[in-house]
């Protein structure tokens, strides 16, 4: 069993004011200080992205991808810093329908988005299609047969995504590119796809590492998926195997990431 009060209690013990914020809108739905999306959104370059580090000169594709992540915890995909951030992504997305770091980041970057690493572009193409498919589904809920800014984009990239998985299900590279690509595809109509990357996953689910478990549930919930589906429960399953006794989910790397990681297992136990 997951002990939840625990979870909520090492975060507020251990996290930041915006690791809070986190996870009162996460438990409550409050919404945060005007100063908790500033500190999301300061740093963001005038074309839109943001640098992965202060200062940077360039935009990087997978930072901008972990700042929509953290501002869509606080419902934040609507505000105008996520809007540019969008349509930056769409900028820079290749005439193949995939997304790559510029190249000047190769020094730089880290292993899932070096420029012109195959493995890396499939991770980084899932990762934007995936958030631009949360803002397309957040729109179509509050203007419902409005064909989005987004879709052109979002199909390119379902395609490029598409014609990389093999019979088998399996995916270049990294294990999160499965179930980013496999929420794509099915948001994009391609089901037979998802199933199959989802039947690879399901053989790997029980031996995944808890932020592994955690990211593989929250991505599927916020696709759309219920909680009854059988790759969530399997992946809750697994968070509620490798819970530790203070409340956290280790990250797997420094432990100054477990806030960060037990944010996203609270998200998926939602």
């Amino acid at each position: 069993m997951v002990d939840i009060d625990a979870a909520i209690g090492f975060v507020v013990a251990r996290g930041d004011a915006l690791d809070r914020a986190r996870l009162s809108h996460l438990r409550t739905g409050a919404i945060p200080s005007d100063e908790v999306y500033d500190q999301i959104e300061r740093g963001q370059a005038e074309s839109g992205g943001w640098p992965a580090k202060p200062g940077d000169p360039v935009a990087s594709v997978d930072a901008t991808c972990f700042r929509l992540g953290e501002l869509d915890d606080l419902s934040g995909l609507g505000r105008p810093a996520a809007r540019r951030a969008l349509q930056w992504l769409i900028g820079r997305q290749r005439a193949d329908g995939c997304w790559e770091e510029d190249q000047s980041l190769a020094h730089s970057a880290p292993p899932w988005a070096v420029p012109g690493d195959p493995e890396a572009r499939f991770y980084l193409t899932a990762s934007a299609a995936f958030w631009l498919c949360m803002a397309d589904a957040d729109g179509r809920e509050k203007d419902l047969g409005t064909r989005s800014p987004w879709a052109d984009a979002i199909d390119r990239a379902a395609d490029a995504l598409r014609e990389q998985v093999t019979a088998t299900g399996s995916w270049p590279g990294f294990l999160a590119s499965g179930w980013l690509a496999a929420a794509v595809l099915h948001r994009t109509g391609w089901f037979y796809e998802a199933a199959r990357i989802f039947v690879a996953l399901s053989e790997r689910v029980r031996t995944m590492s808890a932020a592994d478990a955690a990211s593989l549930a929250a991505t599927l919930r916020r696709a759309g998926f219920g909680p009854d589906e059988s790759l969530v429960v399997a992946a809750r399953e697994r968070l509620s195997q490798t819970q530790r006794p203070d409340g956290a989910w280790p990250s797997g790397d420094d432990t100054a990431f477990d806030v960060q990681t037990t944010l996203t297992a609270l998200r998926a136990l939602r």
